[in-house]
C-alpha cells in the first residue's frame, strides 16, 4: 500500500505503519492519503485512491460527496485532541472570570516605571474578577470534549449542568455523577452563569435540527444577565450581530471563542483565541496515531471506523478464506443481489455485515473461496455499486 501526506504528519503517527505501507511523494500514486488542513476540493482524485484520513475532527477541506461517489472512505479522528481542547476551555473560563488579560496588558504599559511595584498595588483593583467555584456551568454537547470539560469543572467546584439528547453510551459512562443531566438547552440558558458549546455545525431548514446560529437574540434573552459564553466548536454556532448587541448591553459579560472572525475579533469584551484548541504536541501525535490506525485497518481488513461519508462497519480480522467489500448506494434489494450473485458462482458466504449512512452503504462479505475475481466482476456490474474490493 502506498500513502502520501498532503501536510506534515507527526512521525509518532507514521511510525504506526507496518512494513506493508510505503510513503510516496506523488499523490497520484497513492492509495491512501493523510491530510490536516490542505484544501482538496479542486484536486483530481485518482481511481486508485481508497481512503483519506484527516488528522483532526473538521473535514471542511475534503470533498465528502465526491469521495463517497468514488467509493473513497474519508476518516477523521474525533476525540484524539479532546484533552487539549478541554484544557483550553478551562483556561477560557479563568480568563473570562478574572480580568487576567486586562491586567497583564496594563502591566506592560507601566513596566518601565521605576515605581512599578507601587503602581501595581494601587492599580490592581481595576482588574478584580470573580471565582468560578460554586458558579453554574452549562455544557451543551456531551461528546468527547464536552464530557471532559464537564468532569473537570466539577473538580473545580462548579455546579455543572449537561445537555445532549444524543449522548453515546461511552460518554454517559464517562460522565461524572456530579453532572446534572438536563433534557433541554433552554434549562441551561436559564440556569447557568457560564455556558460552553460543544456541538457540530449542522445547517438544516428545520430550526430544531440546525445548530447554526443557535446562540442568538432569542436564546440569549433566556440567559442570566452577565452570562459568559464560551465557543470552542465553530464560530457559526453564534449569531455575531445578536452577540454584539448583547455584549454592548451587558446581557453577555464575556464571549470566549477559539474561532475569531473579522467581526468578533473587533468586539469589546471578547476573548479571541487563534484556534489553539488542538495546537499541542500531544494532540497532533494522538490525531496522527488514530488516523494511521484507522486507515491501516481499512486497507488491511476493510473495516470502517470514524468515517464521515460512509457508515461505521466492522467485521474484525478475516478468518475465512476470502473477504470482499462493497461500496454502494443505500437503495432496496442490494443485499439480495449480492448474495444471489455470490451463490450463483457456487461460493459460500460465512459472514456478512451491512451498514448504511444517508445515501450510501457498505457491505463486508466473508466467503469460503480464495478465487473471487469473477464474483467481484459480477458484483461491480450491479447497478448502484460504486466500488468492490478484494481484501483477502
Amino acid at each position: 500500500m502506498k500513502y502520501n501526506c498532503l501536510n506534515p504528519i507527526s512521525s509518532v503517527g507514521l511510525d504506526e505503519f507496518n512494513d506493508q505501507f510505503v510513503k510516496v511523494d506523488s499523490v497520484d500514486d497513492a492509495q491512501l492519503i493523510l491530510v490536516r488542513s490542505a484544501a482538496m476540493h479542486d484536486m483530481e482524485l485518482s481511481d486508485n485512491l481508497l481512503a483519506i484520513a484527516r488528522a483532526g475532527a473538521g473535514v471542511n477541506n475534503i470533498p465528502l460527496d465526491k469521495c463517497a461517489e468514488k467509493g473513497i472512505v474519508v476518516f477523521n479522528t474525533p476525540g484524539a485532541n479532546a484533552n487539549g481542547v478541554k484544557e483550553l476551555v478551562i483556561a477560557g473560563l479563568m480568563l473570562a472570570s478574572r480580568d487576567i488579560i486586562g491586567g497583564v496588558n496594563w502591566v506592560q504599559t507601566v513596566k518601565d516605571d521605576p515605581t512599578v511595584a507601587k503602581l501595581v498595588e494601587k492599580g490592581k483593583s481595576k482588574f478584580a474578577g470573580k471565582e468560578i467555584q460554586g458558579k453554574k456551568l452549562g455544557v451543551i454537547g456531551l461528546g468527547a470534549i464536552g464530557v471532559l470539560v464537564a468532569n473537570a469543572a466539577t473538580h473545580l467546584g462548579m455546579k455543572v449542568y449537561g445537555c445532549d439528547p444524543y449522548i453515546s453510551v461511552d460518554s454517559a459512562w464517562n460522565l461524572s455523577r456530579g453532572v446534572v443531566h438536563v433534557k433541554t438547552k433552554e434549562e441551561i440558558y436559564k440556569e447557568c452563569d457560564y455556558i460552553t458549546v460543544h456541538v457540530p455545525l449542522i445547517e438544516k431548514d428545520e430550526p430544531e435540527l440546525s445548530t447554526k446560529g443557535m446562540i442568538n437574540k432569542n436564546t440569549i434573552a433566556m440567559m442570566k444577565d452577565g452570562v459568559t459564553i464560551l465557543n470552542f466548536s465553530r464560530d457559526l454556532l453564534v449569531n455575531d450581530d445578536d452577540l454584539e448587541e448583547a455584549l454592548k448591553s451587558g446581557k453577555v459579560a464575556k464571549y470566549v471563542t477559539d474561532f475569531p472572525n473579522v467581526k468578533t475579533a473587533n468586539m469589546d469584551n471578547v476573548i479571541a483565541i487563534p484556534h489553539l484548541g488542538a495546537s499541542t504536541e500531544e494532540s497532533e501525535d494522538n490525531c496522527a496515531k488514530m488516523a494511521v490506525r484507522q486507515i491501516m485497518d481499512y486497507a488491511e481488513n476493510g473495516n470502517i471506523k470514524n468515517s464521515v461519508n460512509y457508515p461505521n462497519c466492522e467485521a474484525g480480522i478475516c478468518e475465512a478464506a476470502g473477504r470482499i467489500t462493497i461500496h454502494h448506494r443505500n437503495i432496496p434489494k442490494m443485499l439480495s443481489q449480492f448474495t444471489n450473485t455470490i451463490s450463483s458462482e457456487n461460493v459460500n458466504i460465512s459472514n456478512l455485515v451491512n451498514k448504511s449512512k444517508g445515501d450510501y452503504a457498505y457491505t463486508i462479505i466473508d466467503v469460503e473461496s480464495t478465487d473471487n475475481k469473477d464474483v467481484v466482476s459480477k458484483l461491480a456490474s450491479i447497478e448502484g455499486v460504486l466500488k468492490v474490493r478484494i481484501i483477502k
